[in-house]
């Protein structure tokens, strides 16, 4: 039976594709105040705009590719039992090849209903206002968007208390609840953490080996040091 690895991204390994993505430090999103284009409130005050807003995030995902970190994640499947747990709401990991990907924050390429939450659609076009579900109410996108909860975040740390290694990639460990994740995962489970700017992570009950390169060199330098010491 392969070991289970788990790996936890953020928005490093998509920046690599050529995805500007939202970062703690300025608070701005493609040139947009977060709050303004992430948050409920933002989509009370102009829904518009927040619509605007991800077709044009949804425009730009159909002109970038998955970059070598996404498809040596992918080829690690061969010789573990890979689970992606990511912030990314691109769909980078699936075009790379990655068969079992959980999306935390929400995924781009659907929309769901203002009033039923499990009203979910593909969706692969622009979404505006007058699009609706079968009850009349309003399409949004997808987006778990700051101030709502994170339905997926029970299934992501079921999975990660059953990890035999655990990998961070590309993420400042600064969002919650998604940093809290290595929290969950068993006591002395090797941990990797690859980011060029790595933090400490506070309280980490596990053997960590930090590998401080973007997501596209660390990756392979992580591929090949599990196949050396844990095949």
């Amino acid at each position: 039976m392969k070991k289970k690895l788990v790996v936890l991204t953020g928005a490093g390994i998509s920046a690599e594709s050529g995805l500007r993505t939202f970062r703690d430090s300025d608070g701005l999103w493609e040139g947009h105040d977060v709050m303004e284009v992430a948050s409920p409130e933002g989509w009370q005050r102009n829904p518009e705009l927040v619509l605007d807003f991800y077709n044009q995030r949804r425009r730009q995902l159909k002109d970038v590719k998955p970059n070598l970190g996404h498809r040596e994640l992918a080829q690690l499947q061969i010789h573990f039992d890979v689970h992606i747990i990511t912030q990314n709401v691109d769909d980078l990991h699936e075009r790379a090849g990655s068969k079992k990907v959980l999306h935390l924050h929400g995924e781009l390429l659907k929309v769901r209903s203002t009033k039923n939450p499990k009203f979910i659609l593909e969706w692969e076009g622009d979404l505006n206002l007058g699009d609706v579900d079968s009850q009349k109410h309003q399409l949004r996108p997808h987006i778990v968007w700051f101030g709502e909860a994170v339905p997926a975040f029970d299934e992501a740390i079921t999975i990660a208390k059953t990890a035999d290694y655990f990998a961070v990639i590309g993420t400042s460990l600064q969002v919650y609840p998604a940093a809290g994740l290595v929290d969950f995962v068993p006591a002395n489970i090797p941990v990797f953490y690859v980011d060029p700017n790595p933090i400490q992570i506070p309280n980490l009950r596990n053997p960590l080996e930090t590998i401080p390169l973007q997501a596209t060199e660390g990756i392979p330098f992580l591929k090949n040091r599990l196949l050396a010491e844990f095949q």
